[in-house]
């Protein structure tokens, strides 16, 4: 588990650890994530490009930054491609065979607009380390408690939510906005589903019924 300090990947570590899949889950983090648990291995390191990882099954990604946070688009990309490649990567050498990343709505390596691009081409690279199984969430707008992870709130995401709560009778699912909960309840149980082939969950997919 990679990216378990950030807003959906702490929700997928805790669903990692509520349930009795797996003896153990390891996480790689620059921080320690808060949970303590018996089963949690944490791995704290400066370079996740450069984790090598221990011999695993499942492998779950949810590392993502912001091009204002990360300062520049070569900070951006040395964490949205390189660092989640690389992991990935990583991890199939260690004998994973099922991954779950999530991605970003519009996530296109053809796409004029560069973290949509990025994303994409960090799609299309993982898509060819030889998992048997891999499934790509791309939520829209997420809500969750940033506050509590000691996260800025980002003031055009703050907009679209009031947005999408107001009008969200006339928005189509996949543009509506998405709990960080449901989109890592989504992924973890499409990874166990263990469909082969690669599996790409648009937001409507990722919410509720």
């Amino acid at each position: 588990m990679a990216g378990a300090t950030g807003l959906v990947g702490r929700e997928i570590l805790a669903r990692l650890l509520a349930g009795n899949s797996y003896s153990a889950v390891h996480c790689v983090s620059r921080r320690r994530p808060d949970p303590v648990h018996p089963s949690l291995v944490v791995h704290v390191t400066d370079s996740l490009s450069e984790f090598s990882a221990p011999p695993v099954d499942d492998v779950f990604i949810a590392l993502g930054t912001t091009l204002k946070v990360a300062g520049s688009q070569q900070a951006f990309r040395a964490v949205d491609f390189d660092a989640v490649v690389a992991l990935a990567r990583s991890a199939r050498a260690a004998g994973a065979t099922r991954l779950g990343i999530v991605s970003a709505m519009g996530a296109d390596a053809k796409s004029p607009v560069f973290y949509n691009r990025v994303k994409g081409e960090m799609e299309d690279a993982v898509s060819q380390l030889g998992y048997d199984s891999v499934v790509f969430a791309r939520p829209s707008v997420l809500a969750g408690d940033r506050k509590a992870l000691a996260q800025a709130t980002r003031p055009g995401e703050q907009l679209a939510l009031v947005a999408m709560r107001l009008f969200k009778p006339l928005t189509p699912r996949n543009y509506r906005v998405v709990a960080a909960a449901d989109v890592a309840a989504a992924l973890v149980n499409a990874v166990k589903a263990d469909q082969p082939g690669h599996r790409v969950l648009l937001s409507g997919e990722l919410q509720p019924a």
